[in-house]
């Protein structure tokens, strides 16, 4: 039930090395059972998302994300007839390659790796999957499908793309230099990602105290969708007035995203595939909702992303990564032998870092450092 613009799986770009198909699952359903199975998608249990794991069992992780982002994707990409497998396989594996501590770990990577190509957890996440996983007798990572790993990469530099375009002619990162789009299901997982990610903060925002929802009533997007509930349920308060807020908007961006993306294939005339790589971006929100969604977005940024306390485990993170990398650098034998011996290779004690979870970073620093930063 494919619409002609889909990704089919049967007319796939294929894998870097040949593989026979199957006969019961498509190629996309092979790539999504792959994500799953692989061992950097279990350490994503135990990698922050906003809140440090130490922090409270019931805040969201990479992994809890990325399911939610596959969940809103696939309510989306059915209705427009594109490829759910696909937009699965994306969504689950679009943070494999994100570094203990979220984004204060990256920023703290790339500050040790300025000097060596720099550190960006999307095209880490393609690195994990074509080279670090080692599951296969044949080959290195998990050999995805061209159309899977597109979508994993979201964004690019320029020097990046250059480099991959050096290594596998006309692939992944083609696009980056051509500056054209990716499939409807990688545009898709892009924007799912932004969708989850704004309502499950507002969520652990709350649950943690950090905002309150007397402060998000600041937020136009989030208020009408407060005030709904509130209509509909008179007396409703507490966590059954916010997870029903959030439930109203998340019911409302999807069917929004999914509106404004059919007016938006109907005016370009997009039919094909090919079409959609020349075409603008077409998985959008409309003008009114993308606006409130920024609104949000800025929101979470002022009032929880730069809270104090999320500053203050956040700087002792960076420490623990940025001390970690010059111990590694410095004795290359602290890391296990497979790592070891690629050392003193800046990119392999990035690699070995990134791989880590929260809790494996805090007992290594404490270990090579016998400082205690944060709770392991």
């Amino acid at each position: 039930m494919l619409a002609p613009y889909a990704s089919d799986p049967a007319h796939s770009r294929g894998r870097r090395h040949p593989e026979a198909p199957t006969p019961h699952r498509t190629e996309f359903q092979r790539d999504r059972d792959r994500i799953v199975h692989s061992t950097a998608f279990r350490r994503l249990v135990y990698k922050t998302q906003v809140f440090l794991n130490h922090e409270g069992d019931l805040f969201r992780t990479r992994l809890t994300h990325s399911i939610e982002v596959a969940q809103l994707a696939r309510s989306i990409a059915r209705p427009l007839g594109l490829a759910e497998d696909l937009v699965e396989a994306i969504a689950l594996a679009h943070d494999l390659g994100h570094t203990p501590f979220g984004h204060a770990g990256q920023d703290a990577l790339h500050e040790c790796m300025a000097a060596h190509g720099g550190f960006e957890h999307n095209l880490q996440s393609l690195r994990v999957v074509d080279h670090l996983e080692e599951r296969y007798p044949r080959y290195d990572g998990l050999n995805l499908c061209f159309e899977t790993r597109e979508g994993i990469l979201k964004h690019c530099s320029r020097a990046n793309a250059e480099r991959l375009e050096a290594a596998e002619p006309g692939g992944v990162g083609r696009r980056f230099l051509d500056r054209t789009q990716p499939s409807l299901e990688a545009q898709l997982c892009n924007l799912a990602d932004e969708i989850a990610y704004n309502a499950h903060d507002i969520d652990d925002g709350v649950r943690s105290g950090l905002i309150t929802m007397e402060q998000l009533g600041q937020v136009p997007l989030f208020d009408r969708y407060r005030r709904e509930a509130e209509q509909a349920h008179p007396g409703l308060g507490g966590r059954r007035l916010l997870y029903e807020s959030i439930r109203l908007m998340l019911s409302a961006q999807v069917h929004d995203v999914i509106d404004a993306t059919r007016q938006a294939l109907l005016r370009t005339g997009v039919s094909r595939v090919e079409d959609v790589r020349q075409a603008p971006q077409l998985v959008c929100f409309s003008d009114a909702m993308r606006e409130q969604s920024s609104q949000l977005k800025q929101f979470l940024l002022h009032n929880l992303y730069r809270h104090p306390q999320v500053g203050e485990t956040t700087g002792l993170a960076k420490e623990v990564v940025r001390e970690l990398f010059a111990a590694y650098a410095a004795e290359p034998a602290e890391m296990p032998p497979a790592h070891a011996e690629r050392a003193p290779t800046p990119r392999a004690i990035a690699d070995y870092i990134a791989g880590m979870t929260d809790r494996f970073a805090a007992r290594e620093h404490e270990r090579l450092t016998g400082r205690r930063l944060l709770p392991a």
